[in-house]
């Protein structure tokens, strides 16, 4: 290796270091937090290794406020869900791709076009109709629409996967006898298990961590999810930093183990999907 070749591997090196430590600070500042008194929190001149850790802050953020119901609320409205978006999305996705019929892909152009919308257009709408149902305050709101289709990227996401695979698979089958549900649960679904984990993790993550959907739609505490039980550490003239840090940080573990153990098929299914056409 020459003189070059290794200054260059070493400031390449260097780089990375640097950007995984800037990446990894506000975590390591969220567990400091977590860990130190209330009055370690706002020091003029702060300590980055505090000489004692109250590990207790994690247990009485658990017992302040009931984050055994806002795990159990977060939990059904995100395995709902994944279930639902899963199913729907798939069975749209073969829909616009394996079945022909008059103006598919005009349809296919015109729904990708809401893309654009941002929510906070239809959010209001959305409201006055759920309002209307008498559904506002439960987590119907959250869960329902996944069962409508189940988000138009995951459509997409699912529908370019499927143009891949080929149709003499589907020809096999028809001359055997099969109809397309048949086609859809034995041959599209195995083969397609990489995108559907993608579009699991993309679930799990957006529902995970919601924030302003259960904003909008739930008002009782029973109802809470642990995103916004968070806020409840928010007082109106003082906030528990220290528990409420301790609280994130146990809200934050599950995506984070989801993501170490799974970024592999992450990867590999966004590769699969961003290249087929």
């Amino acid at each position: 290796m020459t003189k070059q070749r290794r200054t260059t591997k070493i400031l390449l090196y260097l780089l990375l270091i640097s950007g995984t430590i800037f990446a990894l600070f506000p975590f390591y500042w969220m567990l400091r937090t977590a860990l130190v008194g209330s009055d370690l929190i706002f020091e003029i001149t702060p300590t980055f290794f505090p000489k004692h850790l109250e590990f207790h802050n994690f247990r009485d953020a658990l017992q302040a406020q009931p984050f055994d119901r806002f795990f159990l609320n977060s939990s059904i409205v995100t395995v709902a869900n994944i279930v639902g978006v899963l199913l729907s999305s798939s069975l749209c996705a073969y829909g616009f791709s394996r079945v022909d019929w008059p103006g598919r892909d005009r349809v296919f152009g015109v729904m990708l076009t809401a893309l654009m919308l941002p929510f906070a257009v239809v959010m209001i709408p959305q409201f006055i109709g759920w309002r209307t149902l008498h559904l506002t305050d439960t987590l119907a709101p959250l869960i329902i629409p996944a069962y409508f289709g189940g988000g138009l990227f995951n459509i997409f996401l699912l529908r370019q996967f499927y143009m891949g695979i080929p149709r003499d698979l589907d020809e096999a089958a028809f001359m055997d006898g099969a109809n397309h549900f048949t086609v859809f649960r034995r041959i599209i679904m195995p083969l397609s298990s990489q995108s559907m984990i993608v579009v699991g993790l993309f679930t799990f993550l957006n529902n995970w961590n919601d924030y302003l959907a259960p904003m909008i739609y739930l008002s009782s505490e029973k109802n809470y999810t642990l995103m916004l039980g968070l806020t409840l550490f928010q007082g109106a003239y003082s906030s528990q930093w220290n528990l409420m840090m301790a609280a994130v940080s146990l809200v934050v573990l599950p995506s984070l183990i989801i993501f170490l153990f799974a970024q592999k098929y992450f990867i590999q299914g966004i590769a699969m999907t961003g290249v087929k056409g």
